[in-house]
């Protein structure tokens, strides 16, 4: 689909141009300082324009890149490594731009023993390899989809309670998580007694977080079990070790994904001699 957004049945116009014997000898190179994701991606991008190309990676996904570093080398007809050089480079600047942005915040908990979370505030028609370039930055991916497990939200309880809406949970799909959002330390009691599997606080303060923590660790010591605890709403790279240090086990953002800005990458040609792989 990325492909075509480019190209229409009249194909690269300006690829046209280059010489049908032409050769490209080059390489994928970092501009700035991150970690790389995206790597078979950026493959299959230049596979699906001329499987010819031969692409020979020099780092991993999930590797620190800084500037000048190179990534990759790419061979193949010069107009076929043309035509793919954008969209290749797309999702290699977007996916490494997510494990980067996702490496800051796990950097940022470092111990703490809180993991970070994505969520699904993904980019359309991209969720399963922004997932991945969370998982190359050191995150934890959240539930895959609405059917991955039970996410009780404030709009789901219109009309019902969280005990109820806990109850219905186990009746109709018996095994599966049941995570309660709480913006209350009342709605934390109620999930407890209700049974949840994981809680997640939601907009709260880092005290009230911590309140809603001991609570939880009072219960768990009362009845044997523990649900998980998540936290979650506004919070950013800027305070999340505060709210890291509350004793959450979670600490969900969307901005892993949502508002992650791209890794400055390049193709250079022809290739430097720059010892690789």
């Amino acid at each position: 689909m990325a492909l075509h957004e480019d190209l229409t049945p009249e194909g690269d116009l300006t690829a046209a141009l280059v010489p049908a014997d032409a050769l490209a000898d080059g390489v994928l190179v970092s501009r700035s300082t991150g970690v790389l994701a995206g790597t078979a991606c950026a493959t299959e991008t230049f596979h699906q324009v001329d499987t010819s190309i031969e692409v020979t990676w020099c780092r991993n996904d999930g590797d620190r890149v800084g500037p000048d570093d190179v990534l990759a080398t790419v061979r193949g007809p010069l107009a076929s490594v043309l035509t793919a050089e954008r969209t290749a480079l797309n999702f290699l600047g977007r996916l490494s731009g997510v494990a980067t942005t996702t490496a800051r915040w796990v950097d940022t908990m470092a111990g703490t023993g809180a993991r970070v979370w994505d969520t699904r505030k993904t980019t359309p028609g991209l969720r399963a390899l922004e997932r991945a370039a969370v998982r190359a930055g050191g995150g934890w991916n959240h539930r895959t989809n609405l059917s991955h497990w039970i996410m009780v939200k404030d709009n789901h309880l219109t009309g019902t309670s969280v005990a109820d809406a806990v109850a219905a949970s186990r009746s109709l799909w018996p095994g599966r998580t049941v995570h309660v959002e709480c913006e209350t330390l009342d709605q934390v009691h109620q999930s407890l007694e209700a049974g949840a599997d994981a809680l997640l606080l939601d907009n709260m303060t880092p005290a009230q977080v911590r309140a809603c923590v001991d609570e939880v660790r009072a219960h768990a010591a009362r009845h044997g079990v523990r649900p998980l605890v998540e936290a979650s709403g506004g919070i950013t790279l800027a305070v999340v070790a505060e709210y890291a240090a509350t004793g959450v086990d979670y600490i969900s953002s969307g901005a892993l994904t949502n508002a992650a800005p791209a890794l400055d990458v390049g193709l250079d040609l022809p290739k430097a001699e720059i010892p690789c792989c």
